[in-house]
C-alpha cells in the first residue's frame, strides 16, 4: 500500500477529476441543448440536475462513511461518475440526460465529501491551510481543463464524454493501491456521541458565515459554466471562443489559490474574503460593460478567477478554523450542501434572467449575489474559533 504522502496526491488527483467532470458537463450540455433549440430557462433548470444529485446524497453520506471508511465511498462515487459519463452518447433524451446529471452529482458528492474529510482530518494543523489550498488548486485545474472538451464537439458529439469517462476511470483505479481509513482512525470518534441532526445544528450555529463563500462559489461556477455559454451565443460569440473564455475563470484561480490561502493564514479569512469579493464585483462590472468584446471577457474572467475563484477553498479553511475536529465531517458536508444550493439557484435564476430581461447584461445577477454576500460578511463579526481539536 502507498504512503500517506502518496495517498494525499491520489486524493488530490481525484479532486481534479471531480472538477474536470463538472467543468466539462455544464458548458458541454448547455451548448448541445442550445443548439437543439431548448429554451434557456429549461436549459438552466436541466443544469441543476448535477446539484440535485449532490443534495439527494448529502443527508446519507456521514453514517456510511463512518461505517465503511473513506476508500469504499470514493470507489463507489468514482464509478458512478465514469459510468454515467460513458452513458451520455447512448441515448439523447432530456429526461435521460437529467438522470445521468443526477448520478454524476451523487458520485461527485461522494468523491468530494470523502476526499475533503480525509484531507482536512489527516493534515497537520500547522499545514492544514496549505493542504486545503492544494485541494482548491486541483479542483480549479480540473474545472479549467473540462470546458476545453467542448471543442471536441466538432469531431463527434460522443467524443468528449468517452474521453472524460476513460480519464476518470484511470485516476479512479489508483485507489486500489490506497489503504482504507475511517473517521475513528483519525481520532474523530467523538462524532458518534450525538445525532447527525444535532451535529449539523451545532455546526451551523458556529460556522454558518464560513459556508457563505462556498454558496457564492457554487452560484458563480454553475452560472458561468451552465448559462454564460447560452448568453454568449446569443450576443454573438462563437462556440470556440466561448470554450476558451470560460476556462479563464478557473484557470486564473490556480495562480492565486495558494497565495490567497497563505495570506488568509496571516491576515485572517474574513479580511481576505471581503477583499477578493470586492475585487470580483469590479471585475464582473467590467465584463457587463464590455461583454461584446471577446478580449474584455478574457480579461474579466481571468481577473475574477484570480479573486473569487478561491472562494470554495477559503470557505473550507474558514470552516476548519472555527470547528473542533469532531465536527469537521459535518462541516465538510454542510460546505458541500451550501455549494450545491448555490449551484442549484445560479443556473435557474441565470436562465430566467436572460430569458425575461434580454436587454440587461447577464453579469448583473452575479454582481448582485456578490454584493449581498459581501454585505453579510461585513456586518458579521468573526465567530469565536472552537479549539476543541
Amino acid at each position: 500500500m502507498v504512503s500517506a504522502q502518496t495517498r494525499f496526491w491520489i486524493l488530490i488527483a481525484l479532486v481534479f477529476i471531480s472538477g474536470f467532470s463538472q467543468g466539462m458537463i455544464l458548458p458541454l450540455l448547455s451548448i448541445i441543448l442550445e443548439q437543439n433549440g431548448i429554451p434557456s430557462s429549461v436549459n438552466g433548470l436541466h443544469a441543476t440536475g448535477l446539484y440535485i444529485g449532490v443534495l439527494i446524497a448529502s443527508p446519507f453520506m456521514e453514517k456510511p462513511m463512518r461505517k465503511i471508511g473513506f476508500k469504499p465511498m470514493i470507489m463507489i462515487g468514482g464509478m458512478l461518475v465514469f459510468v454515467s459519463l460513458a452513458l451520455f452518447p447512448v441515448w439523447q433524451a432530456l429526461w435521460f440526460w437529467f438522470i445521468l446529471r443526477i448520478m454524476i452529482g451523487i458520485g461527485d458528492n461522494m468523491l468530494h465529501f470523502s476526499t475533503q474529510t480525509w484531507i482536512t482530518t489527516t493534515s497537520p494543523k500547522d499545514s492544514r491551510g496549505k493542504s486545503i489550498s492544494f485541494y482548491g488548486l486541483s479542483f480549479g485545474l480540473g474545472f479549467t481543463v473540462g470546458p476545453l472538451m467542448t471543442r471536441l464537439l466538432e469531431i463527434h458529439q460522443a467524443l468528449p464524454f468517452l474521453i472524460a469517462a476513460a480519464l476518470s476511470m484511470l485516476v479512479w483505479s489508483t485507489m486500489f493501491f490506497v489503504r482504507n481509513s475511517t473517521t475513528e482512525d483519525v481520532d474523530v470518534h467523538n462524532i458518534s456521541s450525538s445525532s447527525s441532526i444535532k451535529r449539523f445544528i451545532q455546526t451551523g450555529k458556529i460556522a454558518w458565515v464560513a459556508l457563505l463563500p462556498a454558496f457564492g462559489y457554487g452560484f458563480l461556477e454553475a452560472t458561468l459554466h451552465g448559462i454564460f455559454p447560452v448568453y454568449g451565443l446569443r450576443i454573438g460569440h462563437d462556440v470556440n471562443i466561448l470554450s476558451l473564455i470560460i476556462p479563464f475563470f478557473a484557470g486564473a484561480s490556480i495562480i492565486t489559490q495558494i497565495p490567497l490561502g497563505v495570506l488568509s493564514d496571516r491576515l485572517g479569512r474574513r479580511k481576505i474574503l471581503m477583499s477578493v469579493i470586492s475585487g470580483g464585483i469590479i471585475a464582473f462590472l467590467f465584463a457587463a460593460l464590455f461583454e461584446t468584446s471577446a478580449t474584455a471577457l478574457f480579461v474579466s474572467f481571468a481577473l475574477s478567477g484570480m479573486l473569487v475563484g478561491s472562494l470554495y477553498s477559503l470557505s473550507i479553511a474558514y470552516m476548519t478554523d472555527l470547528l473542533p475536529v469532531s465536527l469537521l465531517p459535518a462541516g465538510n458536508l454542510m460546505t458541500g450542501i451550501a455549494f450545491s444550493i448555490g449551484s442549484l439557484i445560479g443556473p435557474y435564476l441565470g436562465g430566467l434572467f436572460i430569458e425575461f430581461l434580454p436587454g440587461v447584461s447577464f453579469f448583473y445577477i452575479i454582481i448582485f449575489m456578490l454584493i449581498a454576500m459581501l454585505t453579510t460578511i461585513f456586518f458579521k463579526k468573526d465567530p469565536t474559533p472552537q479549539h476543541a481539536n
